[in-house]
């Protein structure tokens, strides 16, 4: 039998090419963009939660990745101040914008008072100074380099709002792009508000007691571990699961329509030899098996070059345009599973016209 699949895959080398490349599209769709998108938000995620502070006090749904709320009153940092094991705090406001220049994703911006961040956090500024007037702002080195900025550069934030750049910090966390609190207030017109407060315990401290006081003197707020923020980031973009649902339908569509044309037109050319192989004793349930083996190894050969061309294409993209991307054994065995599946499906009504020919009549009109 696999001889005789191979052989008919041989037959018409041109077809058999172009229906592989479609099923190695849809392949390509659901590993690169699922890989691109959970590298790029759990990147996020994890840079998010780069704090020495071991809770982050917050109000529900402030810390989603797509949230920009600055709802959290700064009146708390002094409240949380006087909680028993509390070392220090320092106020953030986050803001999240559609990435500049082209590039594909999000910008997140951080407003922070520089000094306590930088203290609590191990961070240090490398060039320049901290940001001081509402114009200005320090970058990572990361973004430096991407941006092709020097100290002094402009850039423009919160639409066409221009912002000097002062300093260069690191280790990169949070935000790439930090202002101060003040002046993100102001751009924001909300005074006296952040996004969320980070809470540095005393040496010794135990996080759970010090998290259950918090929660009893501030009721109605949210407390963060920061040891439990750096999870799957897809499981806190509720859209993202969405979009990556639909790419997997788009890959099975795919997969199956090239599939289904290919193994029909097929059928439809091969009517003399199916009539011939019916004619020699073969069964009904011999020619879906052959129908349906060649749409298996079209699969097959399919899920190799996409994932080739996935692999391949991911290490192209992340050199030029520095995108972090995170391969899922999950959603690759997702993708093996629609090609295949897809392709099987795809040729299950050719199979089916191909096995009722009746050989008389074609050998009749042959």
């Amino acid at each position: 039998m696999l001889e005789l699949v191979l052989a008919n895959l041989k037959v018409r080398p041109f077809r058999t090419l172009i229906s592989v490349i479609g099923v190695a599209l849809g392949v390509v769709l659901v590993v690169l963009f699922t890989g691109l998108a959970r590298g790029m938000t759990n990147e996020m995620a994890k840079r998010a939660a780069n704090w020495k502070a071991e809770i982050v006090f917050t109000r529900a749904g402030s810390m989603d990745l797509t949230s920009s709320n600055l709802n959290v009153s700064t009146a708390y940092v002094e409240k949380l101040n006087q909680i028993d094991g509390v070392e220090s705090t320092v106020a953030v406001g986050r803001y999240i914008t559609p990435s500049t220049k082209g590039r594909f994703g999000i910008q997140q911006l951080d407003g922070v008072d520089w000094q306590p961040f930088a203290a609590m956090n191990g961070m240090q500024l490398v060039e320049g100074r901290e940001p001081k007037a509402n114009d200005e702002v320090i970058l990572d080195q990361r973004q430096m380099t991407d941006d092709k900025l020097k100290l002094g550069d402009s850039i423009d934030l919160f639409g066409n709002k221009k912002y000097k750049v002062v300093g260069v910090f690191t280790p990169p966390s949070g935000s790439r792009i930090k202002m101060s609190l003040a002046a993100m207030q102001d751009v924001l017109e909300q005074p006296g508000k952040c996004t969320y407060i980070l809470v540095k315990l005393r040496n010794g401290a135990d996080v759970d007691a010090v998290a259950a006081r918090i929660n009893e003197a501030l009721p109605g707020n949210k407390v963060n571990l920061t040891r439990d923020l750096v999870i799957d980031a897809q499981e806190r973009i509720p859209a993202l699961n969405t979009f990556l649902k639909i790419l997997v339908g788009l890959g099975a569509f795919v997969s199956t329509i090239f599939v289904l044309l290919s193994m029909y037109t097929t059928v439809t050319e091969r009517r003399k030899e199916i009539g011939i192989l019916k004619s020699l004793g073969a069964s009904k349930a011999f020619i879906i098996r052959a129908i349906e083996g060649e749409a298996f190894m079209i699969g097959v050969f399919g899920v190799i070059l996409g994932l080739i061309v996935a692999f391949a294409a991911s290490f192209g993209i992340g050199r030029a345009f520095e995108l972090a991307f995170e391969f899922s054994s999950g959603w690759v065995g997702t993708a093996i599973f629609i090609a295949i599946g897809g392709s099987l499906f795809g040729a299950l009504y050719p199979a089916w016209r191909a096995s009722a020919i009746d050989p008389v009549e074609v050998m009749a009109n042959e």
